[in-house]
């Protein structure tokens, strides 16, 4: 892989259709992973009493998703090897379009700026493992839309979506991997 944008691969997809578990999967076989940035955002936040938070400012979490991501990318850059992301910059443009939010010109210009491998991994709604918590607040409906406006986005900035397979952990990493030219580690 000669530049970063072919080593970064982006796991994306609408809330609770198991990209987090895959991701952990990811990381225990070895592979360097990021961090959800909107659940890390929530828990600051909330521990806190700050106001960046879904269900308070949405505008204000945006800027903060978009500062997390960004924060992600240049600390992927100085790791060795393939790196799986949990969300990509182009995620914070769904979240502000999903929200009915005019996406500021510098999040556009980051999407563009900040790239990943061209074959993005998108996960399906999958209602059979969806669930809400305190974290997670989005209905299943959300959820679906999450989906297709991030798919939306990533389609629209020139990525190839490669959808998950509605399959175990195990099946899913072995696709992921098999997709990316991957060996196992």
């Amino acid at each position: 892989m000669q530049n970063d944008s072919d080593r970064f691969f982006v796991l994306t997809g609408g809330p609770g259709s198991g990209k987090t578990t895959l991701l952990e999967a990811l990381r225990q076989a070895g592979f360097a992973t990021s961090l959800e940035a909107g659940r890390g955002i929530i828990r600051d936040q909330s521990a806190i009493g700050g106001s960046a938070l879904p269900w308070r400012d949405r505008a204000l979490f945006a800027e903060l998703m978009l500062s997390w991501e960004m924060r992600s990318y240049q600390v992927a850059r100085g790791l060795p090897g393939p790196v799986f992301f949990d969300r990509g910059v182009p995620d914070t443009l769904g979240y502000l379009r999903l929200s009915g939010l005019l996406a500021p010109q510098h999040v556009s210009s980051a999407a563009g700026r900040f790239r990943y491998n061209p074959r993005v991994f998108v996960a399906p709604p999958w209602p059979d493992i969806f669930a809400q918590d305190e974290e997670r607040r989005q209905t299943l409906d959300e959820a679906e839309r999450t989906y297709h406006a991030l798919a939306g986005v990533y389609t629209e900035l020139g990525y190839e979506l490669v959808p998950l397979p509605l399959a175990p952990v195990e099946a899913r990493l072995r696709f992921v991997l098999a997709e990316a030219g991957l060996a196992q580690a």
